[in-house]
């Protein structure tokens, strides 16, 4: 994980400072990225500990499409409570807890028609099924994406994607890697689980479309480092990264959409302790 510290420092050396949406103010640069070779360890954060429970119940919940709050709640996730409050959601006319058109949505039913009482049909575009199919028939193909951005809908939602468009490749000898365009990267809270969520999703999705994993490419637009954070980010540099842990997966589970939290391990992760700091809503 030195690629990450080394961006985390850059980032904190040499960033612009400005204001930003939320009126914490950012150090930012723009255009960065980073690659993981998945063979190596599964890349997770070895200089402060995360919260792996909720890294794998995210992904599950992206993957199963849905955008209600609950359903993290029920596992014991609570990373998306600032963006579902009472408060936020009505909004948009809908019930505390309704997060809208997010990542679920727009990865499994793309351009859905949305109803009279803000519900939206099952009749958009199903992206993940249809990649997982693309990877299969035509592995050589360059049109293996899933796209989280709509432009009809970023003004339907208090958080608009910040993970973007992700595209897969598979090499000639059976590689598959991700490569993921995230617009807007808090370096120093948000990152670390995104690089896991994909790290992880690409693992999945080799193993259900009979493939090995390859790389990981975390391609960047604005990333930056909260001025709240400073303080937190200087301590995490000062830690001396440990090894890679290890990914398993289930190898019963062949299909994408059948993967449960049980499935999924990381072992021997042994992280230097947890650095708390407040999120930017």
């Amino acid at each position: 994980m030195r690629t990450y510290l080394d961006l985390l420092r850059s980032v904190r050396e040499t960033g612009e400072q400005r204001s930003d949406r939320t009126g914490t103010g950012t150090l930012g640069l723009f255009g960065a990225q980073l690659r993981f070779d998945l063979s190596q360890g599964f890349p997770l954060v070895s200089t402060k500990k995360i919260h792996l429970r909720s890294v794998i119940q995210e992904l599950l919940w992206f993957i199963a499409g849905s955008t209600d709050n609950a359903w993290l709640h029920e596992r014991g996730v609570t990373i998306w409570d600032e963006w579902a409050t009472a408060e936020k959601c009505a909004r948009f006319g809908r019930a505390p807890g309704d997060l809208g058109p997010i990542y679920g949505h727009q990865w499994r039913n793309f351009g859905a028609s949305r109803r009279e009482d803000g519900s939206y049909a099952k009749d958009g575009c199903d992206q993940l099924s249809a990649l997982i199919a693309s990877i299969r028939e035509n592995p050589f193909g360059r049109r293996h994406i899933v796209t989280g951005w709509n432009p009809r809908e970023i003004d339907a939602v208090a958080l608009p994607p910040c993970h973007t468009l992700f595209q897969f490749h598979v090499s000639t000898s059976g590689r598959l890697s991700c490569q993921l365009y995230q617009r807007s990267a808090d370096l120093f809270l948000g990152v670390p689980f995104n690089i896991a969520c994909y790290a992880l999703l690409t693992q999945m999705i080799a193993q259900v479309c009979q493939l090995t994993a390859g790389d990981f490419v975390h391609s960047f637009g604005d990333v930056h480092i909260y001025l709240n954070h400073v303080e937190q980010v200087d301590l995490q540099l000062s830690r001396e990264p440990r090894a890679l842990p290890a990914l398993r997966l289930n190898p019963a589970v062949t299909d994408l959409f059948a993967f449960r939290y049980e499935d999924i391990a990381v072992e021997n992760y042994a992280p230097h302790p947890a650095i708390s700091a407040t999120v930017a809503v």
